[in-house]
C-alpha cells in the first residue's frame, strides 16, 4: 500500500490486535494492504524484499525501530529512507482491537495516524550552542572539590565556595579553588557568565581547612557549564530548562553524579531547535515607550523573553520550548515552528478529515507530548484496555504549545473535544492554558455548539485516564470543514472562525467573550475625541486608521486585537475595550467612528486642524493676557508657517530684543582697517597739498630758508 509517495507497512504483531488490510487500503484510497504478522523476525525477508525496491517506506511499528534501521544500515547507500508510527499501542492494543475484526471507529483511527505520519514535515531551523568543557562548580563544602576532582581529566573545572565555606584542601590542588559571593548570572550553554564578589583564590600554605588570601576583589567568570552544588536558590528562573545548569541537593550525591555524567558529554558543537519565529511587524508590546501586550513576557519561564525599546526580544539559546508564548500571543507575532512552517495545523487536518472520510464518529483529540503522555498512552495499551476507538492520540514536542488558534482549528475540522494531557512538570503553566480554553468555550457556547469541549487533563495514574476517556459522553458534532490553515495565528483563527459560524445552531452576529480575548472592539467616546489620531499610530495591526483627506477615525473590528495600546496612548482618556467576537460585515472592514471638517489657515488657506479643536481653543482663550489686542487671537487661526510669521511681524513681541548685529569676521575687521590707512594716507596727502599751495602765495617774506635755531634767534 502507498500513501504520498511511501511505502506503508504494517503488521498486527502476532495477531495480538485486530487490523482488517481491505477496509484500511479503501480508508486510504488505496488498492490493498498486505498485513504482516510478525515483520521483525519470521518475516523480517518480507521487510528486505520490500526495502529493495527503493521505495521511502513508512513501518507501523516503532518498538522495533532499532532492528529496522540496522537492517536498513547494512544495505548501504541502496537503503531507502524510512520512518515509523506507532499504531498499535495508539490504536490497536485496545478494547475496540481486542476481536477478530475491528470497529469501524478503530480502522478509521488507524487509516487516520498512517495518513499523519505519511506527511512531508519541513526540517525544522535551529541555533548551535558551542561548549569547550569549562566547568564551573559551585558548593559550600569538600564535596563540590571532590566531584571537580571527579571530571577534571576530561572537563576544564573550576571550584567556587560560598564565604562561609569549610573545606579542607586537597592533597593535590588538581583544580582551582576560590571563594566568593555569587551575586548574579547570566547567559545558557557554552556562554554563561557569573558576576562574584569578595573573589579570593585559596592559599597554597593552608593547614587544616582552607585558607584563602589577597583582599576580596568583584569580577566575572565565564564558562559553559555550571554544576551548582550550593543547596540555596537557582541562579535562573526554571533552572531545568536552562541546558548546561545542573542544579542540585548537596544532601543527595547520586544527584550530583548523574549530573557529572551528562556534564562529560556536553563538549563540542550542538544545534538546538529554534522554537519560536519572530515577526516583530506585528507585535503589539509597546510604542513610543507606551506598553499595550506583555502575554509572553509575563509567561516565559526562563526569561527568555525581555522588552527592548518597545520590542520584544527572543533568545533562542534560553528558549526551552514550552510554547506558551505562542499559545498566548493575540497577534500570532510568536509562532511555535517544532515542526517549521504549518506543519501542526495541517497535521491536525489530516488526522481528523481522514477519520471522519473513513467513517469514524465522535473524534475525540488528546493532545499530549512525546514523552509524558507517550508513556501514559503505551502503559494504558500494555496493562489496560487502551485508548478508546474514537480518541485520536496527537503529539506535539510541548502540550503547553496548544493555544485559542489550535482548539478553534480542530473544532472547526470535526473534533468534537480537545482534551490535553500535561505532564507533572507542566502543571504550572495550567492557568495559561486555561485562559484560552475559557475563551474558546465561550465561542462554542455562543454559536449554539455548548460549552465543555475542552480540557486539561492532569492524572498521573493511567487507569484514572482510561476510565475519564471511556467515560466521555458524545457531545453534538462539529464541522467537518475544509480549509488549508496556512498563515500565522490570526489567519488561521479567522478561517476556523468562518467555518464554524457558517454551520453554527445559532448564527449570532456576537458573540461575548471573556476579559482578555484577542478579538473585540474599541469602543470610543466621541464627544471627547480631538482626532489627535495618537492612537492610529500606536495600533500595531492597522485596526484604527485615519484618512489622508480629512480629519476622520475608522475602526476595523476583525483586526483588532484588543492589546490595549490605543487605549493606554489616548491623551483624552476615551477609549476602552470591549472584548467580543463579532461575524457582522461591518467587522470585516473599516467603519468610521469620528469625523469632521477641516479647519482652514485664515491666512494661507492651507487645512491644518480639526474645525471644532480650534473653535473650542478659541473660546477658551479669548480672555487670556497673551491674547488681547487687535489681531492677535487669530493667530490661533493660523497654520503653524503662517503663525510664526505674524509673530516676527507683530511690533509688540514681548520677546523681542531689538535689532540683531551682524556677525563680523577676521576678513571684516583686516578690510576695516586696510580702508582707515587708506583714508589716513588720502587726508596726508591732501594736507601736503595744501602747504604747497600756501608757499605759491607766500608775500615774499620768505627767503628760501629752513628756519633752524640759528636762524630763529
Amino acid at each position: 500500500m502507498k500513501l504520498n509517495d511511501k511505502k506503508i507497512l504494517v503488521c498486527n504483531c502476532e495477531r495480538t490486535m485486530a487490523l482488517d488490510g481491505n477496509a484500511l487500503a479503501k480508508a486510504l484510497g488505496a488498492d490493498d494492504c498486505k498485513v504482516a504478522s510478525h515483520l521483525c523476525r519470521s518475516q523480517l525477508n518480507v521487510f528486505e524484499a520490500e526495502a529493495a525496491e527503493g521505495t521511502p517506506l513508512l513501518i507501523a511499528c516503532t518498538q522495533e525501530a532499532p532492528l529496522f534501521i540496522e537492517t536498513l544500515e547494512e544495505m548501504g547507500d541502496a537503503a531507502p529512507d524510512a520512518s515509523f508510527t506507532n499504531i498499535r499501542e495508539k490504536a490497536g492494543w485496545s478494547v475496540a482491537g481486542a476481536g477478530d475484526k475491528p470497529t469501524a471507529d478503530l480502522t478509521a483511527k488507524m487509516a487516520a495516524l498512517l495518513a499523519e505520519a505519511a506527511m512531508e514535515i519541513p526540517p525544522t531551523p535551529s541555533v548551535s550552542m558551542q561548549s569547550s568543557g569549562v566547568l564551573l562548580v559551585l558548593g559550600r563544602d569538600d564535596d563540590a572539590i571532590d566531584f571537580a576532582q571527579r571530571v577534571a581529566d576530561r572537563l576544564d573545572v573550576t571550584v567556587l565556595l560560598t564565604p562561609e565555606a569549610e573545606a579542607q584542601g586537597p592533597l593535590v590542588m588538581d583544580v582551582p579553588v576560590f571563594r566568593g559571593r555569587v551575586a548574579g548570572a547570566t547567559g545558557h550553554l557554552g556562554a554563561f557568565a557569573i558576576e562574584v564578589e569578595d573573589f579570593q583564590p585559596a592559599s597554597a600554605s593552608s593547614r587544616g581547612n582552607l585558607q584563602f588570601e589577597g583582599i576580596g576583589a568583584s569580577g566575572t567568570s565565564e564558562c559553559d557549564l555550571i554544576l551548582d552544588m550550593r543547596g540555596g536558590d537557582a541562579l535562573f528562573p526554571a533552572p531545568e530548562k536552562r541546558d548546561g545548569y545542573f542544579l542540585v541537593d548537596p544532601a543527595h550525591p547520586a544527584m550530583a553524579l548523574a549530573a557529572l555524567l551528562e556534564l562529560t558529554d556536553m563538549v563540542g558543537e550542538f544545534e538546538k531547535p529554534r522554537y519560536i519565529d519572530y515577526d516583530e511587524g506585528i507585535c503589539a508590546h509597546a510604542s513610543a515607550r507606551i506598553v499595550g501586550c506583555s502575554k509572553c513576557l509575563d509567561i516565559c519561564p526562563t526569561s527568555a523573553i525581555q522588552s527592548v525599546e518597545d520590542r520584544v526580544a527572543y533568545d533562542p539559546h534560553i528558549c526551552a520550548g514550552c510554547g506558551l508564548c505562542a499559545a498566548v500571543c493575540p497577534t500570532g507575532a510568536a509562532k511555535y515552528i517544532l515542526p517549521a512552517e504549518d506543519a501542526t495545523p495541517g497535521r491536525l487536518r489530516t488526522l481528523l478529515r481522514t477519520y471522519l472520510g473513513a467513517g469514524g464518529s465522535h473524534p475525540v483529540l488528546l493532545v499530549h507530548d512525546g514523552g509524558w503522555g507517550e508513556e501514559m498512552i503505551a502503559t494504558m495499551a500494555r496493562f489496560g484496555g487502551g485508548l478508546p476507538a474514537n480518541v485520536l492520540p496527537f503529539t506535539l514536542n510541548q502540550a503547553t504549545q496548544v493555544g485559542l488558534d489550535f482548539v478553534l482549528a480542530a473544532a472547526a475540522f470535526g473534533a468534537e473535544r480537545v482534551l490535553v494531557l500535561l505532564p507533572p512538570d507542566k502543571r504550572d503553566d495550567a492557568p495559561a492554558l486555561a485562559a484560552e480554553f475559557g475563551i474558546a468555550d465561550a465561542v462554542f457556547d455562543g454559536l449554539g455548539y455548548g460549552g465543555g469541549r475542552t480540557e486539561l487533563l492532569d492524572m498521573d495514574d493511567p487507569e484514572t485516564l482510561e476510565a475519564k476517556l471511556k467515560d466521555l459522553a458524545p457531545l453534538p458534532g462539529m464541522p467537518a470543514a475544509d480549509f488549508l490553515p496556512m498563515g500565522r495565528k490570526r489567519a488561521i483563527m479567522q478561517l476556523a472562525l468562518d467555518a464554524l459560524h457558517a454551520a453554527a445552531p445559532s448564527k449570532v452576529d456576537e458573540v461575548a467573550l471573556p476579559a482578555g480575548a484577542p478579538f473585540g472592539a474599541v469602543v470610543v467616546e466621541t464627544e471627547g475625541c480631538t482626532l489627535c489620531l495618537a492612537c492610529v499610530g500606536a495600533c500595531p495591526t492597522g485596526a484604527l486608521a485615519d484618512n489622508p483627506d480629512q480629519p476622520q477615525l475608522s475602526f476595523a473590528e476583525q483586526a483588532c486585537v484588543q492589546c490595549g495600546l490605543c487605549r493606554n496612548t489616548c491623551p483624552e482618556s476615551v477609549i476602552s475595550l470591549s472584548p467580543r467576537l463579532s461575524f457582522g460585515d461591518d467587522a470585516r472592514g473599516h467603519q468610521v467612528v469620528k469625523q469632521e471638517e477641516p479647519f482652514h489657515c485664515i491666512t494661507c488657506g492651507k487645512p491644518f486642524a480639526v474645525q471644532s479643536s480650534i473653535e473650542r481653543m478659541v473660546e477658551k482663550l479669548k480672555g487670556h493676557a497673551m491674547f488681547e489686542g487687535p489681531g492677535k487671537l487669530d493667530r490661533l487661526k493660523m497654520c503653524e508657517d503662517c503663525r510664526v510669521i505674524a509673530m516676527a511681524e507683530d511690533k509688540d513681541n514681548p520677546l523681542a530684543s531689538g535689532v540683531v548685529p551682524v556677525p563680523r569676521s577676521t576678513d571684516d575687521y583686516l578690510r576695516e582697517r586696510e580702508e582707515l590707512r587708506e583714508m589716513a594716507q588720502a587726508d596726508i596727502r591732501a594736507r601736503g597739498l595744501d602747504a604747497d599751495s600756501d608757499d605759491g602765495n607766500d608775500d615774499g617774506n620768505d627767503d628760501g630758508n629752513e628756519d633752524g635755531p640759528e636762524g630763529g634767534s
